[in-house]
């Protein structure tokens, strides 16, 4: 009987000693926080209409879309069918729309995906343009756009295919990086 009161004791002592040392633990520890949890949204808005204001006054950017969804990890949004308008000094902005966007750091970058549609309507310096590809990154402060993949540009008369591409939304220059090729055809007056 007495070797049971000690077994009994014994787990009751080493039972209140583990508690005590766990709660330490935990009261000294910092929270670990779960993979889940971190991928977590922050913020969310629904049909979005913004317009982002340069230093002078005028718009420099204009965001649709119909979802937004902001994650403080790497401060990163998902954008679902974005919309998005890029003022520049030519008096016609470019427009790019896909079926996916994320922007980092805020709107410092924007990476397009799946069905990359970029157009500007003609203006005093540049033709009517319509650029497709299957992603894009696009720097709006530095109105530079570019990718690494397969990119087909329509303007009047003309159809060039490229891989990669580097262009200047500001001035309209587009660099098409290797492989480009393109074909002529005149309109019917």
């Amino acid at each position: 009987m007495l070797s049971l009161k000690n077994t009994a004791l014994s787990l009751l002592v080493t039972l209140t000693v583990g508690l005590g040392a766990w709660s330490i633990f935990i009261a000294t520890h910092p929270k670990i926080i779960s993979a889940g949890a971190a991928n977590r949204p922050d913020a969310w808005m629904e049909n979005v209409v913004a317009i982002i204001i340069n230093k002078a006054g005028s718009p420099a950017l204009k965001v649709e879309a119909p979802k937004m969804v902001h994650y403080a990890d790497h401060d990163t949004t998902h954008i679902e069918t974005p919309h998005i308008t890029m003022y520049r000094q030519s008096p016609e902005p470019w427009y790019i729309n896909s079926n996916y966007a994320t922007a980092t750091q805020g709107l410092d970058q924007i990476y397009f995906w799946d069905n990359v549609v970029i157009h500007h309507i003609s203006d005093v310096a540049n033709p009517t343009t319509t650029m497709t590809t299957t992603t894009l990154t696009v720097f709006p402060d530095k109105q530079i756009a570019q990718t690494n993949d397969r990119v087909t540009v329509v303007q009047p008369d003309t159809t060039i295919h490229g891989i990669g591409m580097l262009a200047n939304l500001n001035d309209g220059t587009v660099q098409l990086l290797s492989q480009a090729r393109g074909e002529y055809v005149p309109s019917e007056t």
